[in-house]
């Protein structure tokens, strides 16, 4: 899945050690969508390396690619939004991109069609 939008939080990271003693480290960022109706999700990014290599830091606009799994825990469900890929969304390759609705604004007007001239006999009955 992924999720276009602003980071708005980046909170503390955790870690401790697993049960086969090794070490372990994770981060969660809160991201917010530019939609009519913004929504937010906080996601998490697993391992020291990949914490690293992302470097995401709070006012990024990012495409976010994760897996979304749930775990039981004493008979309750948790969700987990886990990132697997981050790419960084250049603002002014946005604003550079044109809108194929909207005429560029530098283009000059161009003349209506004059059907009449090429119509010898107008024979439709409306």
């Amino acid at each position: 899945m992924e999720l276009a939008g602003r980071v708005i939080a980046v909170l503390e990271p955790r870690g401790g050690v697993s049960k086969t003693g090794n070490p372990w480290k994770v981060q969660e960022y809160v991201i917010e969508t530019h939609d009519q109706y913004p929504r937010r999700m906080c996601f998490d990014v697993f391992g020291e390396d990949k914490i690293n290599q992302f470097n995401i830091q709070v006012g990024e606009e990012l495409n976010v690619f994760f897996d979304v799994d749930a775990r039981e825990w004493q008979g309750r469900w948790f969700n987990s939004i886990r990132a697997w890929r981050v790419d960084r969304v250049n603002p002014m390759q946005q604003a550079s991109v044109p809108d194929p609705s909207f005429p560029p604004v530098n283009a000059a007007p161009v003349p209506p069609a004059d059907f009449a001239a090429t119509d010898e006999k107008d024979d439709l009955p409306f």
